[in-house]
């Protein structure tokens, strides 16, 4: 079993930055991938952005891309999601989950085995 937390989460002005974290336990985490993932009131989960095992390789939604920064640190069993210059757009409640199957994660909600239990980001305009 895995278990993940995120947190990091809060209330922001537009053009502000958060950093939201998600720490995983309970299985190897270095050796899958990981994604975020976020929810706005009234909408669909939707993707956010992935990462490959090891790192090396990234995707994003085209609404964040340039503006959000995916990355992991296997010896603390984090994945972090760097969020700058935020917009209203962005409020979202948002989850982190863990691909045991694709190695280099997916897009796709029912790709992800393991779920958090979310942090809610607001950014007030």
């Amino acid at each position: 079993q895995v278990q993940l937390v995120e947190s990091g989460g809060g209330l922001v002005q537009a053009g502000a930055s958060l950093r939201l974290s998600c720490a995983a336990s309970g299985r190897t985490f270095s050796s899958y991938a990981m994604g975020w993932f976020r929810q706005a009131p009234g909408k669909e989960r939707e993707f956010v952005a992935r990462i490959n095992w090891s790192g090396r390789i990234t995707y994003y939604a085209d609404s964040v891309k340039g503006r959000f920064t995916i990355f992991r640190d296997n010896g603390k069993k984090t994945v972090y999601l760097q969020m700058d210059n935020l917009k209203s757009e962005d409020t979202a409640v948002y989850y982190c989950a863990l691909s045991a199957r694709y190695p280099s994660g997916s897009d796709l909600e029912s790709q992800y085995e393991y779920w958090g239990q979310g942090t809610q980001v607001t950014v007030s305009s």
